[in-house]
């Protein structure tokens, strides 16, 4: 018989005020359940933005008018209108949506705007430009990528550029810093960026944009300049990680090469640059590890052959990550987050009570969304280009590109897994795909228990001295990730606990060395440092979650350890709130303000230690009750993802399905605790 949330057992006169706010809860759990359903797509999946800058924005714009693709009047009305809803108030661009501002988000939009023929006067970059006039160093301390862009279009020159030449991908693979060990979104990304370095590419700007570009931008007079001395010099609001005087050495040594390259070996090495973009190209379905990477090789394309046949294919392939409404105008995102986004609303589903009737078709078509959308084909020839295996694993996004990821594949594996009581123990896949994404998660594994993210560590701590890209930080090499770490773990769990005939000799061993990083990783106070959420509540609820999954018990020092760090750091009007520096800082950093997905977060990890009627608990619960929307979501007010460090994004459905996940799991604990409570009273 399917359990009743709503008909409780009888309870004694001091849990009254728990029987209460259960009936509140169930009133919220339920409009917040049919919120989330709602935003189901035809195709089964969920998919929120995910919010970061304009940067890639601005780099479309940029290429698509160099190659000679412009944009339509409705698409520029709509690309001003995202630069105007994006805009600071002191006119700057930043690196997110709380970002102060940077030189090279600004520079990049205001080149943008004015490529799009917006006029120098119009308010958005009249304002932009007065910003960086204002810039103690200007736009010469733009940092290196910024010059690398500015220089492809003739504004800047070659000689205050640090040299990126091809020849470093003809390295022997055996050296420590090949750009086969680096982290494979940095490693892509500095294929393109080679290849334009190398084959010195200039973009063909018409002349009366790029005398009144230069004009605009550098007010001193651009032929006044020493560029050469701005080479390593970047704004201080730019800079997150300094150019080392190791990086400082290589990049003089490298720029001396520059001067006379062997014309043989660099033909050989732009040769090589090129196959390799061609070759991602093709594999990813033209769209990319990211788009990042994927404007920078339409560049390149364009830069080897304007009728190349692969350009038309990879600019249209640019445009899946294109998002656009009528508020916020058109924009392009930096991932495309449908499987994470399914996988996490069908967990928040499978928590909800059996009545709910709305609940097993949408977790049916759910799971048949992730069952397509896994990798079910390798990728050919993928170990000549640097590739693990893809197959059997899940891609952040609809796995068109096929870069699929550790804990995406985690997570969509423990959805399909715990969706199975609300399918009747039926599942869109068969044990043979199960056992892929096993495999596939398995081969994500360091050596020190941890795992990566789309691929195993390839290189040493000692490569991110050699850190190039000034803004980013920990983007040199694959890491173990706490969070991958913790999802995987949690995945094997769900896996061997449904099929426990199948468990074989790689199980046991993977996740105990698992356990034993997890340990290994928590800090003195009980807490653990995020890499891709904010921060210490994002990492506390994945290890929490992923120990208890395990068949850690709630008294386990590790747990109790990390639910008295939560209870510490809970608000005085029950909500949890941390603010993104903590990811700059190095240390907890409490928001002015609880937010819903911070408390929900701290609210799924105390679930799974303390009892649901323990006051900090109910405080919080009550909380998230009381900040419920009308329509039955709640407010993001702050970002709650980060990247390398110093990117944050704010994952647009991130406010909705943790918390419909928390109040449903507090329902769900309730009601096993009652029956718990009415077993033992009659017990004879």
């Amino acid at each position: 018989m399917k359990p009743d949330f709503s008909n409780p057992p009888a309870e004694h006169p001091a849990a009254q005020a728990t029987t209460a706010l259960r009936a509140s809860v169930l009133h919220a759990a339920r409009r917040g359940v049919a919120k989330l359903i709602s935003l189901q797509r035809p195709r089964g999946d969920w998919e929120g933005e995910m919010v970061w800058c304009t940067m890639i924005l601005a780099q479309v714009v940029i290429v698509r008018t160099l190659v000679g693709r412009p944009y339509d009047t409705a698409e520029t009305a709509a690309i001003i209108r995202h630069f105007q809803v994006s805009q600071a108030a002191d006119g700057s661009f930043g690196m997110h949506p709380e970002s102060p501002g940077y030189v090279f988000f600004t520079t990049l939009a205001y080149i943008a705007l004015r490529l799009l023929g917006v006029d120098s006067e119009h308010p958005i970059p009249a304002r932009a430009l007065a910003w960086l006039h204002a810039q103690p160093d200007g736009v010469q301390a733009i940092p290196t990528w910024g010059k690398f862009w500015l220089c492809l279009m003739g504004l800047y020159p070659r000689r205050g550029l640090n040299a990126v030449p091809p020849e470093l991908f003809l390295l022997p693979g055996w050296l420590p810093f090949h750009p086969s060990r680096f982290y494979c979104h940095t490693r892509l990304i500095y294929l393109g960026m080679a290849y334009l370095s190398g084959s010195r590419f200039q973009a063909p700007l018409p002349a009366p944009i790029l005398e009144t570009l230069r004009r605009e931008l550098y007010p001193e007079g651009y032929e006044n300049i020493d560029f050469k001395r701005s080479r390593h010099r970047v704004a201080a609001n730019d800079l997150y990680v300094p150019v080392s005087a190791l990086l400082r050495a290589v990049y003089d040594l490298l720029g001396l090469y520059e001067r006379r390259p062997l014309q043989a070996l660099r033909r050989k090495a732009l040769d090589l640059c090129l196959v390799r973009i061609v070759q991602e190209q093709r594999s990813t379905r033209y769209q990319g590890i990211s788009p990042v990477s994927g404007i920078l090789n339409c560049l390149a394309l364009f830069a080897s052959d304007p009728q190349h046949p692969e350009l038309g294919p990879s600019l249209e392939g640019v445009e899946a990550w294109r998002w656009e409404d009528k508020d916020e105008g058109l924009r392009y995102v930096g991932a495309r987050s449908n499987s994470w986004d399914t996988a996490f609303a069908m967990q928040a589903l499978c928590d909800a009570p059996r009545d709910a009737e709305e609940i097993a078709p949408a977790l049916k078509h759910g799971g048949e969304f992730l069952a397509a959308a896994q990798q079910t084909e390798e990728i050919p020839e993928f170990a000549d280009f640097w590739r693990d295996p893809a197959r059997g694993g899940w891609c952040f996004s609809d796995g068109a590109h096929r870069w699929p990821v550790s804990d995406c594949a985690a997570e969509a594996l423990s959805a399909l897994l715990l969706s199975r009581e609300h399918a009747g123990g039926q599942l869109p896949v068969d044990l043979t795909r199960l056992d892929e994404a096993v495999t596939f998660i398995l081969s994500r594994q360091n050596a020190d228990g941890g795992f990566g993210t789309y691929e195993r560590r390839r290189g040493g701590r000692l490569l991110e001295v050699v850190n190039p890209s000034e803004m980013f930080g920990q983007c040199m090499t694959e890491l173990s990730y706490i969070e991958c770490t913790a999802s995987s773990l949690a995945a094997l769990a769900h896996y061997r606990a449904a099929y426990p005939d199948r468990d074989d000799s790689r199980l046991g061993p993977a996740m105990q060395r698992a356990i034993a990083l997890l340990r290994k990783q928590q800090l003195p106070d009980g807490s653990y440092p995020g890499f891709w959420g904010i921060n210490y509540t994002y990492a506390i609820f994945h290890v929490i979650k992923a120990l208890r999954s395990a068949g850690v018990s709630t008294d386990d020092p590790c747990l109790a350890a990390a639910a008295a760090w939560l209870l510490r750091k809970q608000r005085a009007d029950g909500g949890w709130g941390e603010h993104y520096t903590s990811c700059l800082l190095g240390h907890y950093v409490e928001h002015n303000e609880s937010l819903a997905v911070m408390t929900s977060w701290a609210l799924l990890a105390l679930l799974e230690v303390l009892p649901p009627a323990h006051p900090a608990i109910e405080r919080g619960i009550a909380w998230l009750v009381q900040q419920q929307l009308p329509d039955g979501g709640w407010p993001g007010k702050s970002v709650n993802g980060v990247f390398f460090g110093a990117a944050m994004l704010d994952y647009r459905l991130y406010p909705i399905y943790f918390p419909v996940w928390a109040l449903n799991r507090y329902l769900r604990f309730q009601h096993k605790a009652g029956q718990a409570d009415r077993a033992g009273h009659d017990a004879p």
